[in-house]
């Protein structure tokens, strides 16, 4: 009962979070597919796509404060506004630098209007369904994430109408929140935790979120372009971008169980290896039939995407309750810092090797953090992890207040780490 009725409040805000999902999966894919149609090289494209993930670290910064000045409401329908128009304003002007423009402020808008959902999402729910909710929120999102390349089949003669879904779907997320009589509550500020803390507690960790943006960047803005260069149809493209985020909403769940009955660092080293073998394997296979290429995106997909989750939970094993606010929201920069350099370095691959630089560039990421966390396994035993802690359902997209909301929820008590373990929590600091 409980769940139901938290599910009813919060029914509008999961309305606006699967148009937001649509509108952003949609524009994603679309630039892409556009960027290579007018032919940018692939290192302009891979530079037009980091603009995306440049405004959104820049917004994790600037929205807080924004949002504490006029109010939740205010903020969503003005940056709901500014995105849609920046959608609008893309194919106006056929130039890589008026292109990366436009993605920076639709990136900081889109954190924006995470932030105020996720915030909202967390006041909203207790401490019993916090975590039923927020896995609700990202299968909602990651659905809708694979859902937007599908309106890239969407009739467009003039090139301006799936620009034109793309903007109404950003708008139309701002109507059920507009309506709600709900009041979204404050974004607290995190006490701050630094990186180095954070790496020398968990270098696993720091380095994991890192190349996952690394990783993941690249594969959500640069897929179109590589799909387009294999000479896959607009139906063909759009199934191949929308299959691996759905993919992972049938992934992530046997491999959380997993995470919580072994290592997770030995799940993480075989997740890696198993995407960088996927990557290669699809190199000489690229070729044979866009099927078999679909099959092998949904597959690499399925088992990378959900390697995010795993790295924020083993950072958790190393932190004490009360650190992990703040390395929550550290985790999410280093993952951004990640996003802008990765599309920045496959568009470099791409333009050097052609299509294949794209799977060499995953091989070579995926297969250098599994090597990293072999050579972390080495150096220190593997962590006591609390029983009952379940690894979060995360998706790419997700801001400090959604990583940090989920952390606080994972976080067993420093009492319930004595009682299941009989000795103290390992600390951040222990070599």
């Amino acid at each position: 009962m409980g769940l139901m009725r938290d599910l009813r409040g919060v029914a509008p805000l999961l309305l606006a979070v699967a148009l937001l999902g649509l509108g952003n999966g949609l524009q994603g894919a679309l630039v892409g597919v556009r960027a290579t149609a007018e032919a940018f090289q692939a290192s302009s494209t891979g530079i037009i796509m980091s603009g995306f993930a440049a405004g959104l670290l820049l917004s994790s910064f600037v929205t807080p404060r924004v949002v504490g000045s006029v109010g939740h409401i205010r903020v969503f329908a003005a940056f709901a506004s500014i995105i849609s128009t920046a959608i609008l304003f893309i194919p106006l002007w056929i130039e890589p630098a008026w292109w990366f423009a436009m993605r920076f402020i639709i990136g900081l808008g889109t954190a924006g209007l995470y932030i105020v959902c996720e915030s909202w999402l967390n006041a909203a729910s207790s401490n019993l369904n916090r975590g039923k909710l927020l896995s609700i929120y990202m299968i909602i999102m990651y659905g809708a994430m694979g859902g937007g390349p599908f309106l890239l089949n969407v009739a467009d003669a003039s090139g301006f109408s799936r620009f034109i879904v793309a903007s109404a779907l950003m708008s139309l997320a701002l109507v059920p929140l507009s309506l709600t009589r709900g009041e979204a509550p404050a974004v607290e500020r995190p006490r701050s935790v630094g990186v180095m803390e954070i790496y020398r507690g968990s270098p696993l960790a720091a380095v994991g979120t890192f190349v996952n943006g690394l990783g993941q960047g690249a594969f959500f803005s640069m897929g179109a372009v590589y799909a387009v260069m294999q000479g896959l149809t607009l139906a063909e493209v759009s199934l191949l971008l929308a299959l691996p985020p759905l993919g992972v909403i049938i992934s992530q769940y046997p491999i959380g169980l997993l995470s919580d009955r072994y290592d997770r660092r030995r799940l993480l080293t075989v997740l890696a290896f198993l995407a960088a073998a996927i990557a290669a394997v699809t190199i000489p296979l690229a070729g044979v039939s866009a099927p078999l290429l679909i099959a092998l995106f949904a597959m690499f997909g399925a088992i990378a995407l959900p390697i995010y989750a795993l790295a924020i939970a083993h950072a958790n094993d190393h932190l004490d309750t009360d650190q992990m606010v703040g390395a929550s929201g550290k985790l999410v920069l280093l993952y951004g810092c990640g996003s802008i350099a990765g599309p920045l370095l496959v568009g470099f691959a791409m333009q050097r090797f052609g299509p294949p630089g794209f799977l060499l560039y995953m091989m070579a990421v995926y297969g250098g953090l599994g090597l990293f966390a072999v050579y972390r396994m080495a150096r220190r035993a593997a962590p006591m992890q609390a029983e009952g802690a379940a690894m979060p359902l995360m998706a790419p997209t997700t801001t400090v207040v959604g990583a940090t909301a989920i952390a606080v929820e994972l976080a067993p008590s420093p009492q319930e780490r004595n009682d299941n373990y009989g000795e103290p929590n390992v600390k951040a600091s222990q070599p």
